[in-house]
């Protein structure tokens, strides 16, 4: 039985998080379109604590409900509590923005009556109503592919823009980090991919990209990552102590975020963090090795691509099966090019 959602204007929605950052972040456009089709709804956001700062302050999210995973909903004990908690929530829909099975058995083993999401992963005996992936959806930005689910579904759709909200005291601490520099430009690194190393330029070439931008733009470099990036923050801190900050572990995720759209330029992988400096509409360079910058590249008008045009690109693949060719055939100076028309461009842009 086919169920029209707007017809049934439900006034307590959950929405199931994807669980990267980067997902995340390239859901928000979707996550808007839910709220303007039901603004008088009460919006909650369930989604896995160490990407909630993505949701925590945005105005189209009313609460956000963490699914602790590795703690209070942890196995299969957890999932039935996390279930009979949302059950008492008593939510008419669930958009399940997430593709797994896991998504809708829960939302199903809460009495949720409307629970909308792609038919995918063995689970759609699990959704009402869902929805078939159009092959087309395939070869478009991932930012499509949720707006596309809820079209189907039969809501109007808005803009595709990413939308990214910081709170007040990530802004101001990313303000005041910026306001020591005394004015000169900051330059993030992000050299860091949760995915695996195949997405990672080299250590040492960022650090050499950093001396090289501190030379011709008189920069300072602050370098993101979790404590699992310390060696690799490190490394790069290295070619230049005076002029480049590593933040390995010294950060939120809410602070990262505020501080990236502080940049002046990004230089980063494929990662969550990339996305971040596509939502904030800072200047940035990508570099790409094994993944697809069609489907997962930063969604924005002022960003550019940095890859190896070779067969095996991209292959999807965690780690190289040969020898790295896609990474290692970019070179400082390339990069480094790039980088400097961004920073060129922001000097000319503030002459004007």
């Amino acid at each position: 039985m086919t169920i029209s959602i707007l017809q049934a204007q439900p006034k307590n929605i959950l929405i199931r998080s994807t669980n990267w950052i980067g997902d995340a972040i390239m859901t928000t456009p979707a996550v808007r379109t839910i709220r303007g089709n039901f603004p008088e709804a009460t919006i909650t956001m369930l989604a896995h604590g160490w990407m909630a700062d993505v949701f925590a302050s945005s105005p189209h999210v009313d609460e956000m409900f963490i699914y602790d995973k590795h703690g209070r909903h942890k196995g299969v004990l957890g999932m039935l509590r996390l279930a009979r908690e949302l059950r008492a929530k008593k939510f008419d829909c669930a958009f399940l923005l997430q593709n797994a099975f896991e998504a809708a058995f829960i939302t199903f083993l809460a009495g949720i009556p409307i629970r909308a999401g792609y038919r995918r992963d063995g689970r759609a005996p699990l959704l009402h109503p869902g929805v078939a992936i159009k092959e087309e959806v395939r070869t478009l930005h991932q930012v499509h592919y949720y707006q596309w689910l809820l079209r189907d579904l039969g809501l109007t759709c808005g803009s595709n823009e990413l939308c990214l909200a910081h709170s007040i005291a990530d802004t101001q601490w990313a303000t005041e980090f910026k306001q020591k520099l005394s004015g000169r430009k900051l330059v993030g690194i992000n050299p860091g991919a949760a995915f695996g190393p195949a997405k990672c330029w080299p250590a040492e070439r960022y650090g050499l990209l950093a001396k090289t931008l501190h030379e011709t733009h008189d920069v300072h470099c602050v370098v993101f990552g979790t404590k699992a990036d310390l060696e690799t923050i490190d490394e790069i801190c290295s070619y230049g102590p005076a002029f480049i900050t590593g933040l390995a572990g010294k950060t939120t995720l809410g602070q990262a975020m505020a501080l990236i759209g502080q940049c002046d330029a990004l230089v980063t992988n494929d990662s969550g963090l990339m996305h971040v400096g596509a939502a904030t509409k800072t200047p940035l360079v990508a570099i790409f090795g094994s993944t697809d910058d069609i489907a997962t590249g930063p969604y924005s008008d002022n960003a550019v691509v940095v890859k190896t045009e070779i067969p095996c690109q991209p292959c999807l693949q965690k780690e190289c099966k040969g020898d790295f060719e896609c990474m290692l055939n970019i070179g400082v100076a390339e990069v480094a090019a790039e980088m400097s028309r961004l920073l060129d461009t922001l000097e000319s842009d503030l002459q004007e």
